[in-house]
């Protein structure tokens, strides 16, 4: 599938996953530019929907579903994943025939250059390296390059339209910012870590239980490999030696492990301690256990001013995001919209009333 977004991101190539042949027979996608009588789903303003073109938004969304690789024409799992995208896909649908037509109002259009410019990063994108095999890859789709010219072109007009009636408005004030930092500390916090070295001595158990002369055996075990590091033999060297613990084969070492997901037990236990410091012989579940701290990070609190980038984008972000709805609502309000399909409509209806629920709070 050649990737259309290359212009945007930048990707080292294609990621394929391809429905089966019965699936696709089931969506009836034909393929872009054929001619053929079409079905009108909904009319938006003159602009109309296409039975194709829908079924096609409905492929691209479930290719990306790997459970489906394996389903038939009449499985429950394809008739239940259609009705669950069928509903933002429809409303989208509509949102991006209000937005192309409102970037038209606008005198928008996609130049030759722009168009140009856009397939040199198509191209590098997909790793196409000569206009031989992006024909090919543009035949392998069923478009034209009429068809994905004029696919590029809806997407920066509705884009553009965006651009320029929301985001371009939005601003974030030096109070909003301050108060999604201190609502926010957490996401601008990094967490203590430490890196630990460890030697472990197992304890057998049988049905029975745990020998008591096998469980005296290895604590004297390990309070002999304990005494032989303070000694000052090298950790590594006596955890490759003694140790039952799969980290042997590192010298020993574990982590870096985030403070806060160790045992509070453990936590109260490693925080007097310096880095080097053994701790005592420690008994688990399962066998005896020496434990090295071999290196610790402090938490660490950005400031606000070295976070003030971060907090203005995730503010902007979030404004963006309830402005843009309250956009396509006015822009919806001064629609005509006429359906031919009484399902697709209440699909649409359905994830309407979802998108209206979150803009009422």
């Amino acid at each position: 599938m050649i990737n259309r977004r290359a212009a945007h991101a930048d990707r080292k190539g294609p990621r394929r996953t391809f429905l089966p042949v019965v699936l696709l027979a089931l969506l009836a996608a034909a393929p872009i530019g054929a001619e053929i009588i079409e079905q009108v789903l909904v009319n938006v303003n003159g602009d109309i929907l296409t039975k194709t073109e829908f079924e096609q938004r409905q492929i691209a969304v479930l290719r990306t579903r790997p459970e489906l690789g394996n389903v038939t024409p009449d499985s429950p799992e394809l008739r239940k994943a259609i009705s669950e995208v069928t509903p933002q896909l429809i409303l989208d649908a509509v949102d991006e025939l209000l937005l192309i037509q409102r970037g038209r109002e606008m005198g928008l259009a996609l130049g030759d250059e722009q168009f140009n410019s856009i397939l040199d990063n198509i191209k590098k994108s997909n790793n196409l390296e000569d206009d031989a095999q992006f024909q090919a890859a543009l035949k392998q789709e069923g478009m034209t390059m009429a068809d994905l010219r004029r696919q590029l072109e809806r997407q920066m007009l509705a884009s553009e339209a965006q651009r320029r009636d929301v985001v371009d408005k939005i601003s974030v004030t030096e109070a909003e910012a301050q108060a999604y930092y201190e609502a926010h500390t957490t996401e601008f916090t990094t967490p203590s870590e430490l890196t630990l070295r460890e030697i472990f001595i197992d304890v057998p158990v049988t049905d029975r239980g745990v020998n008591v002369a096998e469980d005296d055996a290895a604590k004297a075990e390990a309070e002999a490999i304990r005494k032989r590091l303070l000694a000052g033999e090298p950790f590594p060297q006596l955890a490759a030696e003694a140790s039952d613990a799969p980290s042997k084969a590192n010298g020993g070492l574990i982590g870096p492990i985030k403070r806060d997901e160790l045992a509070e037990a453990l936590q109260k236990m490693l925080d007097p301690m310096k880095v080097g410091d053994l701790t005592a012989v420690l008994r688990t579940p399962r066998g005896y256990q020496i434990l090295k701290l071999e290196s610790r990070t402090e938490t660490k609190i950005r400031t606000f001013d070295e976070a003030r980038s971060d907090i203005s984008n995730k503010v902007g972000e979030t404004k963006i995001t309830g402005e843009r709805m309250k956009y396509l609502e006015r822009l919806r309000a001064q629609a005509t919209i006429t359906w031919r399909n009484d399902e697709l409509k209440r699909a649409y209806e359905v994830a309407l009333a979802a998108r209206q629920k979150v803009l009422a709070g």
